[in-house]
């Protein structure tokens, strides 16, 4: 009979085991999607730092040819210092629209004053690294979705979903386009 009863209890205490060990396997992936969605947030902010970085660069190539504007001058240092303090993807669309809009006016209102400023190198170059960067942060943007599918699809499947809700895994939200974002800063020099 002890036999019987230490069989049982051994047996039950297997089963304990493999439930929590599943259990901790469940939450463990839940905590590294969640991390990955995190990371591809992070990587397009960085995308997006860098182009606002890019506008000290700017600033230098067209120095020799005009005292700015302060207001606009501004306005851009202004959305550079709100994409560095964007910590959501509401944040950061919204500090994203904000700077795409004070470069094109800041830029626009720069080459139509000053056409000679097509030629000089250090714009040229200017232009190239947007061009670039604008394509780092499209696809910065593709793989944070991809990412925040993946692990929005992760939570709402059983059994997870009920995990996810116990300890506090909130969907994340996707990154969509507002009609400012549609619009890339333009910067055309012809």
């Amino acid at each position: 009979m002890k036999k019987k009863g230490l069989i049982i209890l051994v047996a039950v205490i297997a089963v304990i085991v493999v439930i929590a060990l599943s259990l901790a396997g469940i939450y463990n992936g839940m905590v590294e999607k969640q991390q990955s969605v995190e990371e591809a947030q992070s990587t397009i902010s960085a995308q997006l730092q860098r182009r606002a970085d890019l506008i000290p660069n700017f600033l230098s190539s067209v120095k020799g040819y005009t005292d700015y504007e302060q207001s606009t001058y501004t306005a851009v240092t202004e959305a550079r210092s709100a994409v560095s303090k964007a910590s959501t993807v509401e944040e950061t669309q919204a500090a994203e629209d904000r700077l795409n809009g004070a470069i094109s006016v800041w830029v626009n209102a720069v080459t139509e004053a000053y056409p000679d400023l097509k030629a000089n190198d250090q714009f040229i170059a200017f232009e190239d690294e947007l061009a670039g960067t604008e394509n780092r942060i499209m696809q910065a943007r593709k793989d944070y979705n991809a990412v925040a599918k993946e692990y929005n699809v992760s939570i709402k499947k059983f059994p997870r979903n009920i995990f996810a809700s116990l300890f506090g895994f909130e969907k994340a939200d996707y990154f969509e386009s507002t009609d400012a974002a549609e619009s890339v800063p333009q910067v055309s020099f012809e």
